[in-house]
């Protein structure tokens, strides 16, 4: 019976080690110092782009547009591509006051295709930055001005904090809120304070054209922000973070497209693990010992998959077993009280907390449709909202 309980142990242990790891390096982080980087003399930018990447968003796009006008100014030219689009989306962009390209070809499905046009127009046009924000989000009226300064004081790339806000405080929609919030802003603000890569997320992420140059936009998958930080970071590239510059969304009201979105993303990342554990570990036996962080966090257990193996792990009659899963609860409640913590209502989020369990096993509704997403080509679905 021991030898059945420790090959469970052994299995739930190295499931969940990668997750843990991650979640210890970038929640212990933000209890440190903060870093002063030494950045290179001041360069001085000339013209920055944002790429808008927009299919069918006529309800949305007009207030995209809006928000980042009044953060650019004349700082900055917006370029809408309207990729494949069959409704007003580019008219409306017009009328907004910004440029659109578009882009209209069925055989490039997916975000990746809008993006890699986007981007050659812009640097074809002269742009020396560019940044990226989805047609479905607006941006903190510093937004603009933050990428100005951080990419003028010598970053290759950066990252701002992404909000995915929540119109319900209830049920799953709240809790996948708070479990956004650590993902996208705890994670790379620990990255970030420990001199790491920050990551990508998609959404308000900019760099110089010098660096896209030197790494071309080549990522395509469903999760094509992970991908591409993948390529940067293999080319010692460095994505800072930007915590006080926000780029703001909403997470889907209807039930199907918020389980659809979901599948979408952790199918994607599944996909991604599978094509880049092999070089990454090549990386690490070349000696660069950076990449262990980005293959704990390819190779991480979604959270609430994570939870529930570490809850068992727990209740092995095996005191190593019992001590690692305790310590792991623990530490996962942590980085999950300073994600409340880091958003709004904090009281209110805690008691959020109660329905964990009803989420966790929602989430486990998802499997066949998170492996089915990981066999999937990209393809670009609108979201519900």
């Amino acid at each position: 019976m021991n030898i059945f309980f420790l090959l469970i142990a052994v299995v739930l242990i190295t499931a969940t080690l990668p997750l843990v790891l991650e979640l210890l390096i970038v929640t212990s982080a933000l209890f440190v110092p903060r870093r002063r980087t030494k950045l290179p003399p001041t360069q001085k930018l000339r013209r920055l782009t944002i790429v808008v990447p927009a299919h069918n968003e006529d309800l949305l796009v007009a207030r995209c547009v809006t928000s980042l006008r009044a953060s650019a100014g004349q700082a900055a030219q917006i370029l809408v591509v309207a990729h494949n689009c069959t409704d007003t989306t580019a008219e409306l962009a017009r009328e907004a006051g910004a440029e659109v390209l578009v882009f209209d070809d069925p055989a490039a499905r997916g975000k990746g295709h809008a993006l890699r046009v986007g981007f050659a127009a812009a640097l074809a046009a002269g742009a020396d930055a560019l940044a990226v924000v989805d047609a479905d989000s607006t941006v903190s009226a510093n937004f603009v001005p933050m990428i100005h300064q951080a990419l003028s004081e010598g970053a290759d790339a950066l990252q701002c904090r992404y909000e995915m806000k929540s119109l319900s405080d209830k049920g799953n929609s709240g809790l996948a809120s708070l479990a956004f919030r650590g993902f996208t802003f705890i994670r790379p603000m620990g990255r970030d304070r420990l001199g790491f890569s920050a990551g990508i997320l998609g959404n308000g992420f900019a760099l110089t054209a010098k660096t896209l140059r030197e790494v071309p936009y080549e990522a395509f998958s469903l999760v094509e922000d992970l991908e591409y930080h993948l390529h940067l970071l293999l080319a010692h590239k460095r994505v800072r973070f930007i915590e006080y510059a926000v780029v703001s969304a909403e997470l889907p009201v209807a039930r199907t497209a918020e389980v659809s979105q979901r599948a979408r993303w952790e199918g994607g990342r599944i996909r991604v693990a599978k094509m880049w554990t092999g070089p990454l570990l090549r990386e690490i036996l070349r000696g660069r010992l950076s990449m262990i962080e980005p293959l704990m966090d390819i190779t991480g257990m979604p959270l609430a998959f994570g939870v529930s193996a570490l809850i068992m792990v727990s209740i092995l009659p095996l005191p190593v077993a019992r001590i690692y899963g305790l310590f792991s609860l623990a530490l996962v409640l942590t980085h999950v009280l300073l994600a409340a913590w880091a958003g709004p209502h904090f009281f209110r989020t805690l008691r959020l907390l109660a329905m964990a369990p009803f989420y966790i096993l929602w989430k486990f509704r998802l499997v066949p449709r998170l492996i089915r997403a990981s066999h999937s080509e990209a393809a670009w679905i609108r979201t519900s909202r």
